[in-house]
């Protein structure tokens, strides 16, 4: 993934994060307060304004851009937020001992969850460029670092990841949940292969991996939907380089050192989090939580 890409995908799931807090509370499924407080310029201006009806009028408005290009684009960024935390929820009950968000972007759970400050180690690993644009905001925010968070600088395609991770301090003999949002798709099957065969080596029993990734239909031309964003991602020179057939990541992640596989499917999503709603998801996105082996 290179790195202004990196960059406009953290920036663009922060904001439909934030699209999605500052709904009332009877609307929202997801609830980050901290997200709004990472943009800056115009995106928090907009956000901010007393003028958008608590966001119900940026909300249509961005909604309605985005829906012919990625349609669900952004209820799929908010459902992927949802059961990220309700997953990191069980995996705390569980008595983690360390969470490794990889691609983490301006990913907020460091700060949203009490747990993670007191008791729970936080490696938040990322591309350099994009690490340091964080830290800045971070500073800037809360006055200094937080303590239980260690900024592992990774480029997935260039740096291995053992290496940085254990030079900054990973334990591998500890329980340990990853989270890897939004990055899969973006980066080779070498890429991926190596990262997943870390989780599976370097863990101490009772780990865990969520990650996200895009249906293989949608990239080799037979899903309809995706049309429009082959087009785009073509057109930017944004390749998507990895996928996986629809229903077969239980085979996939079984073959790699996992098991208790968890797919969540945008019909699954929907059913647990947008039920008597009109809301729907993007169709070629999944989500996948699964326990090592």
């Amino acid at each position: 993934m290179k790195e202004g890409q990196a960059a406009a995908s953290a920036l663009s799931a922060a904001v439909f994060r934030a699209l999605e807090s500052i709904k009332p509370e009877n609307e929202r499924v997801l609830y980050d307060p901290y997200t709004l407080r990472f943009l800056s310029g115009l995106p928090r201006v907009l956000l901010n304004s007393r003028f958008l009806l608590s966001g119900r009028l940026l909300n249509k408005l961005v909604y309605k851009a985005l829906s012919g290009m990625i349609p669900g684009g952004i209820n799929y960024v908010v459902l992927r937020a949802r059961y990220g935390d309700d997953c990191l929820n069980e995996r705390i009950e569980d008595g983690i001992a360390q969470l490794v968000v990889l691609g983490a972007g301006y990913d907020t759970r460091a700060f949203r969850f009490s747990e993670l400050t007191d008791r729970i180690k936080v490696f938040e690993v990322d591309h350099p460029d994009s690490q340091s644009v964080k830290k800045e905001r971070v500073m800037k925010i809360f006055g200094n670092l937080p303590d239980h968070v260690t900024y592992v600088p990774v480029d997935f395609e260039k740096t291995r990841l053992d290496e940085q991770l254990y030079l900054n301090g990973y334990d591998k003999n500890l329980k340990t949940m990853f989270i890897w949002e939004g990055v899969t798709m973006y980066i080779s099957p070498e890429a991926v292969d190596e990262t997943l065969a870390f989780v599976a080596n370097n863990e101490g029993g009772g780990s865990s991996l969520l990650f996200d990734y895009i249906y293989r239909s949608a990239i080799d031309g037979r899903m309809k939907e995706a049309e429009k964003m082959r087009k785009r991602a073509a057109e930017a020179d944004e390749s998507l380089k990895f996928s996986i057939e629809e229903g077969t990541v239980g085979k996939f992640l079984e073959k790699r050192g996992f098991r208790d596989v968890k797919d969540m499917s945008p019909r699954s999503l929907e059913a647990r989090y947008f039920k008597d709603t009109d809301r729907i998801s993007c169709p070629f996105f999944a989500i996948v939580h699964a326990a090592v082996r």
